[in-house]
């Protein structure tokens, strides 16, 4: 039997004898028990320039390796290039190496990807010396077995990526630029596998790219909402960056994607309906109460006025039915609720709606009846017999109109059209920017940061999704239609300009007014000079 795996001479066989020396027991020890010293002392790492070289970690890689030994869930917000993902592959080299029968999972947001970084592990286990290496039994480009029954994968990260198995550590790479959908199948799946065992970890590192998955988890554990331990690494504690390289990096990659790649601030999409700056303000919450799809922000309040607008899909694992409740009892208006599921069917879809909106105070309800809605609405309407559902006639060149049912051309519902999406994202950029609509959900606030412009419209960037932002395009709409102001009493569009035009007033007032007991049409400035305020009839006839 060769001594050598499959004949590479730098990989052991299985059932090899070690000759062990005093001085190889004492260095074993001292690796088995300090994953710092096994790191410094013996593995070694392809340098762009210097080629094949001992890891020589920086502080927060020391600081990184401690904690990973520490705690069970951490989660890293570093920049690019900052030996990261070398940095885990190195514990968890030491972690398979130095523990018997334990499993561990090495995801990216590419197969390809996290083969390559299994490919930098075992580039470091071929480089240790013979006495310190595990026989191997299974090494390819997807999975190491060796001798004492550790074992590794590498895949990429999905729903199935580790279903059906019990893992002790999880290792999450790039976590950021897994798209929502995926992240979130992901956890709902793996978290079984997850808390099945008292030890097990879990190690999530990105560099952040808008408002996903790993930006809420991040500030969740920032704030203690969850149980992982944030680590943040800064591009300046990485050894050979200053101002020189800051800023001939920021001429060869831009601002914006220094600010996200190095300075690790969490900038959505570009060209979106909503304003970065406003999209970095808006802070989610989590809901008092979740189930089935459901989210609720606030319960129902006697006496408040509800909106629901709901938004239909085909039920088939692909775009969301999805809906969001409003309180319009006062302005702001207010997200207290929604829902969203890619998997509903559209005949059980109906009732949910219905049970939603008699939870709330038989909630004004609007359906998106393009495609699958006409269905929706009319099952509400004839078979459920909801009351309150808006129903919208056409106005030639006017487009719809919001009605009580009364006159020619009635429809259950609005029909999404170039015209009403045009003056929907136009004015729910208003309102969100002028704070007169809250948002409290994540997923929301997560799809109007991919809610960019293309082709003279605005919609969900590729591999993201919108239903849920559709849902507050189509609420903007209503609210600027005379039978919701008269239905509700309240103005809007009023309500901004009014606080604009106080604003506008304020920013304009003279420094340095004073009362010197003149007429009171006339005032003095800091200049010491008088002014006169005239009146004008016709600026006043027009106003």
């Amino acid at each position: 039997m060769s001594e050598h795996y499959l004949g590479n001479p730098r990989l052991k066989s299985v059932g090899q004898p070690v000759e062990w020396t005093k001085e190889s027991v004492q260095e074993y020890k001292k690796c088995m028990e300090s994953p710092e010293y096994f790191i410094k002392h013996y593995v070694k790492v392809i340098h762009v320039d210097r080629g094949l070289i001992p890891f020589d970690m920086y502080p927060y890689q020391e600081k990184m390796v401690q904690t990973f030994n520490d705690e069970r869930f951490v989660i890293c917000k570093m920049p690019r290039q900052s030996g990261k993902s070398t940095t885990i592959i190195s514990f968890l080299l030491h972690y398979i190496l130095f523990n018997e029968n334990v499993q561990c999972a090495v995801l990216a947001n590419k197969l390809s990807t996290a083969r390559e970084l299994l490919g930098r592990l075992q580039l470091a286990y071929e480089n240790l010396p013979k006495w310190m290496q595990q026989g191997v039994v299974v090494w390819n480009k997807g999975n190491i077995e060796l001798e004492n029954g550790s074992k590794i994968l590498a895949a990429a990260t999905s729903s199935s990526a580790v279903r059906g198995s019990s893992f002790n550590i999880i290792f999450l790479d790039e976590f950021a630029h897994v798209p929502n959908n995926i992240a979130d199948q992901f956890f709902t799946s793996v978290y079984p596998t997850i808390s099945s065992g008292e030890s097990t970890k879990v190690f999530i590192v990105s560099t952040p790219l808008g408002l996903n998955m790993f930006y809420k988890m991040w500030i969740d554990a920032e704030e203690g909402r969850n149980s992982y331990v944030p680590i943040e690494v800064h591009w300046a504690e990485t050894p050979g960056r200053n101002e020189k390289w800051r800023n001939e990096t920021l001429k060869n990659i831009g601002e914006t994607q220094f600010t996200q790649e190095f300075e690790g601030e969490f900038i959505g999409s570009t060209h979106t309906l909503i304003a970065p700056s406003k999209l970095r303000t808006m802070a989610f919450k989590s809901p008092i109460a979740s189930q089935g799809g459901m989210d609720m922000y606030e319960n129902p309040v006697k006496g408040a006025t509800y909106c629901i607008v709901a938004d239909s899909a085909q039920g088939k694992g692909q775009d969301y039915s999805a809906l969001s409740v409003f309180d319009i009892s006062d302005i702001p208006y207010r997200q207290v609720a929604k829902y969203r599921d890619n998997k509903i069917s559209p005949m059980v879809y109906p009732n949910i709606i219905y049970n939603i909106g008699m939870k709330y105070n038989t909630a004004w309800l609007i359906v998106e009846i393009n495609d699958i809605g006409q269905q929706i609405a009319e099952c509400l309407h004839f078979d459920l017999e909801y009351e309150n559902i808006l129903m919208a006639s056409m106005h030639g060149r006017a487009g719809q109109k919001i009605g009580g049912g009364f006159g020619k051309n009635n429809q259950l519902g609005i029909r999404t059209s170039k015209q009403l999406k045009r003056i929907g994202c136009a004015a729910l950029k208003d309102m969100i920017e002028t704070d007169k609509l809250i948002i409290p959900d994540f997923d929301t606030i997560a799809e109007l940061t991919t809610f960019a412009s293309k082709h003279n419209s605005f919609e969900a960037e590729e591999g993201s999704h919108d239903d849920l932002a559709m849902t507050l395009v189509m609420f903007a709409w209503v609210v600027q239609q005379q039978y919701f102001k008269d239905m509700t009493d309240l103005d809007i569009r009023k309500q901004i300009y009014e606080d604009q035009m106080e604003t506008m007033e304020q920013d304009m007032l003279p420094f340095g007014v004073i009362d010197d007991g003149q007429n009171q049409n006339t005032f003095e400035d800091k200049t010491g000079q008088t002014w006169k305020v005239v009146e004008d009839e016709a600026v006043r006839n027009y106003f």
